[in-house]
This record gives C-alpha cells, structure tokens and sequence, in this order.
C-alpha cells in the first residue's frame, strides 16, 4: 500500500532560534495602538497563586514558537496571557514570527482550514512539537464552528464576546496553556 504524503519536517529549532523575542516583536508592530493595549492587558491581568506555582516549579525548559501579528483581536487578548505566565518563570521562552514568515510551518496549524492566529507551538528543551494552542480557548472554537455550520459567524463571535466578557482575568486560555506545558516538561508519558 503507498503511503499518503506528507508535509515536509520544519527544523523548529532553527525557526524558534531566527524569531523575534516578544519586544522585539512588538517593536515591529503596524500598528502602537495595538501594541499598549496588548501591554496593558498584560500588566493588569492576575494570575492565581495556584498558577504562578505551577509555572515557577516547572522543571524543564518549554519554547513556544507564537505565530502571531498585531492587527489580530484575538492576538491582542490570548498574547498578553502567554507573556504574564512567561513573567513567573524562566523556563517559558517564547518566539515570534508572522504567517508570512514560515509559511511552510504555519499551514501545519490551520484552524478548520482558517488561518487563525495567534498560534502557539509548543516544543519540549529539545524542540520536539508536543502541541499547539489558538486561536482562541476550545470552548470559542467549537462556537465559531458552530457558527459556520449554522451560517452565522457573528453570532458566535458575539457569543465569545460574551465568554470574553465574563473572564477577564483569562482563566480559560490560562488554564489551557498549562495542560500544554504539562505535556512539553513531563519527564514520563
């Protein structure tokens, strides 16, 4: 039996160590007004004590490869989120490139055929892929889905809006990107 194609291997260590760093990204940035609404949602959101434990006790090293870019609502909430769990740790290193940049990278990580973003990859200290998050939390992504099946988009999105609304200190993404860590640093599967 042949077998199927497939995509062709990303040196993600490469791509990871050629990335901007979060300042550097922001730097970039097309737009200022975006880039201090992203900083102060991360200087004002409040991770729980419970949280800021679990990422100070991680025990190995975890590089996250963001595809992100600053026009994006949705980059504008779930970035500031990485960043403040970065903020408790040494060991959540985080880069950022755009789809344009890694293009072949990107199309791996395709939400429903969309190019959603922001897009985290996340890699153990030896750059192994041991999963990816984003756009947005499971939950809102099963009403976009919804939304699409059902030929209303915007009333998901208003739905979310809502989700948003209801948590603003992110616990949903939060929550969601510690599951990722626990995978990328377990030491036993």
């Amino acid at each position: 039996m042949p077998r199927p194609p497939i995509l062709k291997p990303v040196d993600y260590k490469a791509i990871f160590k050629s990335a901007a760093t979060y300042r550097q990204w922001l730097g970039k940035a097309e737009d200022r007004k975006n880039v201090r609404k992203m900083e102060k949602l991360r200087k004002e959101l409040a991770l729980e004590a419970g949280v800021q434990a679990r990422l100070e006790s991680l025990t190995r090293t975890v590089n996250v490869l963001v595809f992100a870019e600053d026009w994006c609502g949705d980059v504008h909430r779930h970035v500031p989120v990485l960043e403040k769990m970065a903020s408790c740790t040494k060991r959540l290193k985080r880069r950022y490139v755009t789809r344009e940049e890694q293009p072949e990278a990107f199309k791996r990580f395709l939400t429903n055929g969309g190019e959603a973003i922001p897009k985290f990859v996340f890699l153990n200290h030896k750059f192994v892929e041991c999963g990816n998050w984003g756009a947005m939390p499971e939950e809102c992504k099963r009403l976009i889905s919804r939304g699409k099946a059902a030929g209303n988009v915007a009333a998901a999105r208003e739905r979310i809006a809502g989700i948003y609304a209801s948590d603003p200190n992110c616990e949903l993404t939060v929550r969601e990107v510690l599951e990722l860590l626990d995978i990328a640093t377990c030491e036993v599967p």
